[in-house]
């Protein structure tokens, strides 16, 4: 990828970030005007919503040709102690 894309790529990331928390911020403004009832079925709606996007991308990450498999040798690698955590290397720097 060239310096080009790179930029258009980060552009487009921050320009998404920003309409999110525009996005939010409208959310929180409705919040605000809700009956204890309905910010109970906004957050059952929302914990619907977050569960859907989990099992859609699980199901994408399984799709993958030897994901399943890789995953578990990753796992049992770090297990075994033959491999690291990223997060354990993180914390060395």
């Amino acid at each position: 990828m060239n310096s080009i894309e790179n930029e258009t790529e980060e552009n487009m990331e921050a320009i998404a970030q920003a309409q999110a928390i525009e996005i939010q911020d409208q959310i929180n403004q409705y919040l605000k005007q809700l009956s204890l009832e309905s910010l109970q079925v906004v957050a059952d709606f929302i914990a619907y919503l977050a569960d859907k996007e989990s099992v859609e991308a699980t199901q994408e990450l399984e799709e993958i040709p030897g994901f399943a498999e890789s995953f578990a040798k990753g796992n049992k690698d770090i297990t075994h102690g033959r491999i690291k955590p990223l997060e354990q290397l993180k914390r060395k720097y």
